[in-house]
């Protein structure tokens, strides 16, 4: 027996190493990461009479104006979809461009960390959430991959506090901080959609998390499929109602 920091152990066990679970050792390649930005360049390519830059002006055809966000197409056309598609839309090179770098970064460690099925599930219950968010705060038309984005952050702050690395040390809590500051900052970006994605990817994220301490995944899974109901429902109550909002 060979002696060693937590005992005796055996010569054959004391030479073995325990493997230490890394960010990027439970996939090879983040193929969800790079299908997402893959759909929303897709998207962006096939926005008609989109040319702009740096703003929206000129923004119309038939594939922005069936796709964005708002409550009187939720509300009256029963036109559910948007919640979803909005958020593979944007109004410039400069907005898909900023959202694209962030999401490869964050998909880069974050889908290697909680596996590439948990990671679309963070994504998309962010997104409604996100969308959610931003019918509630703004009464005017919305689009834009940022709120799924800011979900994925938020699961981030859950996972990084599991495996006991300091928000700030692992650079979420900085991202979060900025992204924030931008979005009050600035004008004519959803800061519902942005808390909205936060709120629901940090509490998909707790729900995976809580749900795999337990051993009993697939109560992760329905956690996140809850806060999607609920998303949609608040959703379509927001948009039917009268509130003109709160931004």
């Amino acid at each position: 027996m060979t002696p060693t920091p937590v005992g005796m152990r055996c010569p054959e066990c004391a030479r073995e190493r325990t493997p230490v679970r890394k960010l990027r050792s439970s996939v090879r390649r983040p193929w969800v990461t790079d299908s997402l930005i893959a759909v929303n360049v897709v998207a962006f390519l096939a926005e008609q009479g989109q040319f702009g830059v740096t703003s929206s002006q000129g923004l119309h055809g038939a594939v922005v104006e069936e796709g964005w966000l708002y409550r009187m197409a939720i509300s009256q056309g029963h036109q559910y979809w948007r919640l979803v598609t909005s958020g593979f839309l944007h109004v410039s090179i400069t907005h898909i461009g900023f959202n694209m770098l962030i999401l490869y970064f964050v998909g880069r460690w974050l889908e290697p960390a909680i596996g590439s099925t948990r990671f679309a599930v963070v994504y998309f219950t962010s997104l409604l959430a996100g969308s959610f968010g931003a019918l509630f705060a703004t009464p005017g038309i919305s689009l834009g991959a940022s709120g799924a984005i800011f979900g994925l952050l938020g699961a981030g702050v859950v996972e990084a506090r599991a495996r006991r690395i300091g928000v700030m040390e692992s650079g979420i809590g900085g991202l979060i901080i900025f992204n924030l500051l931008i979005s009050f900052v600035f004008p004519d970006i959803s800061i519902g959609a942005h808390v909205g994605g936060l709120i629901g990817g940090f509490l998909a994220g707790l729900a995976l998390r809580a749900a795999d301490d337990r051993r009993m995944p697939a109560l992760g899974f329905l956690g996140c499929l809850l806060i999607s109901v609920i998303s949609v429902l608040g959703a379509i109550a927001v948009a039917g109602s009268t509130a003109p909002g709160i931004a």
